[in-house]
């Protein structure tokens, strides 16, 4: 689905032109028209708008995760994989992640995330995808890994999923390429809670978005807020002004690969 553009327009303001004085011994009269203000353009979502979201993300950075069950923090290195590296880091800069839930769990493999709760902004996100990056040899799908989910070859969107496991196995060889890793409050990532396990419909998120979640899976655990956190020493940055697995039309029942996404 092509991403939608919201267009903006703004009224031009009409001044009342006041017309020359009488000749007469009365005193002109003023204008009763006052003239017209031009309204503040409102403020387009940039979340609307993938194509524009396009920085480069530091080589490495921290972002913490405040969630339903508690904090955890990804450390990203950008050289696992660059473009996966960027995508996420638009993503959480642009507070994407906020209210989003963690959808799919498979006990001991992956525990599933990134769709997003409002259906106008995942439909924008659903095609626009990042080309896949290259597996370096030196990592790999091991326990506490963040990586993206795919529904083939180049076809990373929004969904992500963090190892429970070392899956290096079952998912290296299908090019799932790591970009980050748990560093802190793993035991809060890999606890979230599981009892639906992988229940959720994919085409009802997309199609309704968390609501379709919290009337269903009412004690499934979600995002609070995913922000950068400042690199070591450097002072807090300013508030933003924004928030196998694979993605498919249908969740995979296997566990021996990640699921699509849909």
């Amino acid at each position: 689905m092509k991403a939608l553009i919201v267009l903006l327009s703004t009224g031009a303001a009409l001044l009342a032109q006041t017309p020359p004085p009488a000749k007469s011994a009365a005193p002109a009269a003023k204008s009763a028209a006052p003239a017209t203000k031009t309204a503040a353009a409102p403020v387009s979502n940039p979340l609307l708008h993938p194509e524009n979201l396009k920085a480069k993300a530091p080589d490495d950075f921290k972002v913490k995760f405040t969630t339903t069950h508690g904090d955890f923090v990804v450390q990203v290195h950008r050289n696992w994989s660059p473009l996966g590296a960027d995508r996420f880091y638009n993503l959480v800069k642009n507070r994407y992640f906020t209210n989003v839930s963690f959808f799919r769990f498979v006990p001991g493999f992956i525990v599933q995330f990134g769709m997003a709760p409002d259906p106008k902004i995942g439909a924008v996100w659903e095609n626009a995808t990042v080309k896949d990056d290259p597996m370096l040899p030196t990592v790999h799908n091991t326990k506490g890994t963040l990586v993206f989910a795919t529904s083939g070859p180049n076809t990373r969107t929004t969904q992500l999923f963090v190892n429970l496991n070392d899956n290096t196995r079952s998912l290296d060889s299908q090019h799932f390429s790591p970009f980050g890793e748990v560093i802190e409050g793993y035991d809060i990532a890999s606890t979230v809670y599981s009892g639906y396990g992988e229940s959720p419909q994919q085409g009802k998120i997309t199609a309704e978005g968390k609501a379709y979640l919290d009337k269903n899976f009412p004690r499934m655990d979600s995002i609070k807020s995913a922000v950068i956190m400042p690199a070591d020493g450097a002072a807090a940055p300013a508030a933003m002004k924004s928030t196998a697995p694979m993605k498919s039309t249908a969740a995979a029942k296997s566990t021996a690969a990640p699921a699509v996404k849909k």
